[in-house]
């Protein structure tokens, strides 16, 4: 069984996020479900004075806010997606999906699934005589941000570059100092300005030769004859690295941490594998990437029995969404037998993720590989778990594992 270290996580703001006071250690971060299942019960609505804004813990009043953007805006304040089709409302956000609904198509996404457990092997293959591996560093890191970058058209030369900021923009503050928020914020501001003039270089040779990815296809889209704009095209290339890296990595991630605490969820999926994408949904409603979402009230509006006023943040607690009892049955048991599963980790309404498909496809495509390839997967005895410091992600920065090889328990003469 691994250990949980006890230190003080950041605390720090990411899209106008702020972690609640109660989740402050790094044990509570590795495990706040039961912090989220009081609060749902006591406080179902509450305003945080400290904060200055409201949190929200149940799943119909989530449900209620992510699905009315006229009464809860995305538009909020300043960071890293500010300005991209992550932080719009409609009108502009009605047509900035649709442009981009035009490239990221369902069989764009589908088309990729080769590419994608080609990629899976390629880097179990790189562990595979080790019978020891870091699933990050060594699988749910890396396959992520090679498929966006062969989305993007990035050469495989900067997939390690891109990694390395895509991790920068997401990544909280070493502690609770002044100067660590500054240090943070600088290494946020460095990261996007990197990465906007790379793929300001990638959009200018597009636009004089498009090739077969994702950045020609959004130059070339149009609805009703208006293109993106280079900015749009920008925004998008930044959100699509960040949200789609670090959602896809803790995806995967956490559906494996699951299932070395759970041997008997693990043996159910591998001696039957088309369980998985029910692991995969399983996985995003008990332990979400996405633990959190903000919106920002247009006007006075009532939440809960609440009177919320206009102007003011509003914090919708997905990973106590997903757990209220009033909507699923047993909602903190894991049981591959669900069979409605309406969780909101995609989010939901006109914000639902756009790259929730290829989220799943990644995740099915590497659980499903993982467990063919091993026979075994357990956690390395005395291993400590470090929870990513962050309160808009759910995750571990590292996750060492011990596996054996499927051909290992095989009879010799086979």
């Amino acid at each position: 069984m691994t250990q949980v270290r006890n230190s003080t996580s950041a605390v720090e703001q990411y899209a106008n996020l702020i972690p609640m006071s109660e989740i402050a250690s790094n044990a509570d971060q590795l495990f706040p479900f039961p912090i989220f299942n009081s609060l749902r019960q006591k406080t179902p609505v509450r305003y945080d004075e400290a904060r200055s804004c409201w949190d929200v813990f149940r799943y119909e009043d989530v449900h209620y806010i992510l699905k009315n953007p006229k009464l809860f805006s995305s538009e909020r304040g300043s960071g890293t997606l500010q300005g991209s089709i992550l932080t719009m409302d409609p009108p502009r956000h009605t047509k900035m999906r649709n442009l981009v609904n035009k490239a990221f198509t369902p069989k764009a996404v589908k088309d990729l699934k080769n590419k994608i457990e080609e990629v899976t092997l390629y880097l179990l293959d790189q562990v595979n005589e080790k019978g020891t591996m870091d699933l990050v560093h060594n699988l749910a890191g890396p396959l992520p941000v090679i498929i966006i970058a062969e989305l993007l058209g990035v050469p495989a030369k900067d997939r390690d570059l891109f990694k390395t900021y895509s991790d920068v923009l997401v990544a909280g503050a070493k502690d609770n100092s002044n100067e660590a928020f500054q240090r943070m914020a600088q290494k946020r501001k460095e990261g996007s300005e990197f990465l906007k003039e790379y793929f300001k270089k990638i959009i200018l040779e597009r636009k004089v030769n498009p090739e077969e990815d994702l950045i020609s296809l959004l130059l070339a889209a149009k609805i009703d004859g208006e293109k993106l704009t280079e900015e749009e095209v920008l925004s998008f290339c930044v959100l699509l690295l960040v949200a789609g890296n670090e959602t896809t990595t803790n995806l995967i991630t956490n559906a494996v941490r699951y299932m070395t605490e759970d041997k008997n969820i693990q043996e159910q999926a591998r001696t039957n594998l088309p369980l998985i994408p029910k692991l995969v949904e399983e996985t995003l409603r008990f332990y979400p990437p996405i633990q959190a979402i903000g919106r920002v009230t247009k006007e006075q509006v009532k939440v809960g029995g609440k009177t919320i006023q206009k102007g003011e943040q509003v914090i919708c607690w997905v990973a106590s969404a997903n757990r209220d009892e009033q909507k699923f049955a047993e909602p903190n048991r894991f049981t591959l037998e669900r069979k409605l599963n309406p969780h909101l980790s995609f989010g939901f309404g006109i914000h639902f993720c756009l790259g929730a498909p290829l989220a799943r496809l990644e995740a099915e495509v590497a659980l499903v590989t993982l467990l063919s390839t091993f026979a075994k997967l357990e956690g390395v005895k005395g291993t400590e778990l470090e929870a990513i410091p962050s309160p808009f992600v759910f995750g571990v920065k590292e996750l060492p594992l011990k596996f054996t090889r499927q051909w290992a328990l095989l009879p010799e003469n086979i």
